[in-house]
């Protein structure tokens, strides 16, 4: 190779540019010193003045220059220092990569925040949520028994993968070919690998290699590069089991909603499951906490029956807010309100206060209402007045958006716009009910 050719190697680029960044200061600086008349600098310009026979105010204009010139060259050091750590070639829009790291930057300095709860609602919400924020921590259930993770759960004894499969999807970059792979579900060949997703057996054997759920969760998250991190709720083996109206027992998480029965009390089983350190540290840290959308009793109740957590919600000076359902669920919520969801979340709490406002849909098409009332299933009702004697600020929000089948589905972006509005205004907002309840 060429000398000439050796400084521009990639690592040997930056270090010129980072030469730039050094001359450009240095010229800057002995401007600055010209203009404010600093010693020893002013005294060697006063010598090559009187050496040059130089008056005074040419002396300034000189200092001007060398602040412009050193300016213009600590610039030009930075902005291809950039470049050069990025490795970007001629064919890249260098618009585009300061755009990006302006918009890292500011991500990075976005609020923190804990998302809590499980399955398709979760990682909805934080597809949203990652836009504004990059310190995002998303606390997930491990009660899971049904599907892939079922099977994996029973025949090989790990922590339930397929809702933090999901979430760390959702956290990483959603075109990225790997997080596609992550994704991809096999649905021929082998009848042992038929209905398995790629991420979950990626996620089992890595919890093989490290040695627990939570690490081969890291590293997992390391492959995608998302933005924030996924954490399970506990390492325990956590079970979920129902008491029914009836007095009647059901166990597993993918029973309960199949029992055709309504639903008294949920808990698990071991009763005391031990929460994992960095959740409570998250939470603690947190200045908004999300709980739900997802399924009341399988998703976002697992998570809080886990006593500390629930605790450290409460502590938390964290503004806290629940996502409320759209619609009720069949086997679940049947019949249930706004204030259902609510109270059924405290009483199985102990009535802590870990719910500041409840967010609700205001907004459901017609031809929506009749596909799901096919399948025994009705919009939540939000009952203001019963919602206020729980203690809970309400606020409203159009969250969906129809897919191509007729259903309503939740938009991350309006979910994200939803609770950042909320997140922002939530002490002027709440002053706002205040005044129109006394009046």
């Amino acid at each position: 190779m060429p000398k000439d050719a050796v400084w521009l190697l990639p690592g040997l680029k930056v270090k010129r540019w980072f030469f730039f960044l050094i001359i450009g200061t240095i010229i800057a600086f002995v401007g600055l010193c010209i203009i404010l008349d600093l010693r020893p600098i002013y005294h060697l310009i006063s010598l090559s003045s009187r050496i040059f026979d130089l008056n005074l105010t040419i002396g300034r204009l000189i200092g001007v220059i060398l602040i412009a010139v050193g300016g213009i060259i600590f610039l030009k050091g930075w902005k291809n220092a950039n470049y050069s750590i990025l490795d970007v070639n001629d064919n890249r829009d260098k618009n585009a990569v300061l755009e990006d790291l302006y918009r890292r930057r500011k991500l990075n300095n976005g609020p923190k925040i804990v998302a809590i709860g499980g399955g398709t609602g979760l990682s909805t919400m934080l597809k949203g949520i990652k836009r504004i924020t990059n310190n995002i921590t998303a606390v997930v259930t491990v009660g899971d028994d049904g599907g892939s993770s079922g099977r994996l759960r029973s025949e090989l004894g790990i922590l339930p993968p397929g809702d933090i499969r999901n979430c760390i999807a959702a956290l990483a970059d959603d075109e990225d070919l790997v997080t596609k792979l992550f994704q991809y579900r096999f649905k021929k060949g082998a009848s042992d690998l038929s209905g398995h997703s790629f991420g979950n057996l990626f996620l089992t054997a890595m919890c093989a290699v490290t040695g627990d759920m939570y690490k081969a969760v890291i590293e997992s998250s390391k492959v995608l590069s998302i933005r924030g991190r996924v954490l399970p709720s506990t390492l325990d083996d956590m079970k979920l089991v129902a008491e029914m109206e009836d007095g009647s027992i059901v166990k597993g998480e993918s029973v309960i909603p199949e029992s055709g029965k309504k639903i008294k009390r949920l808990f698990t089983d071991p009763e005391h499951c031990l929460p994992l350190e960095e959740v409570l540290t998250a939470i603690k840290e947190a200045e908004l906490i999300i709980m739900g959308p997802g399924s009341l009793y399988t998703s976002v109740l697992p998570n809080l029956l886990i006593k500390e957590i629930a605790e450290e919600i409460e502590k938390s000076k964290a503004k806290k807010i629940y996502i409320c359902n759209v619609m009720t669920q069949p086997g679940e919520t049947d019949g249930f309100t706004v204030s259902d969801h609510v109270r059924t979340i405290l009483n199985h709490v102990d009535n802590k206060k870990i719910i500041d406002t409840v967010l609700v849909n205001n907004y459901l098409p017609d031809e929506a209402l009749e596909k799901y009332k096919a399948e025994n299933s009705y919009p939540v009702i939000a009952d203001y007045d019963e919602i206020k004697k729980l203690g809970v600020n309400i606020f409203e929000y159009r969250l969906t958006d129809n897919d191509n089948s007729g259903y309503v589905r939740h938009n991350p972006s309006r979910l994200m716009r939803a609770v950042y509005y909320w997140f922002r205004k939530a002490d002027k907002l709440q002053q706002q009910e205040e005044q129109n309840k006394n009046q």
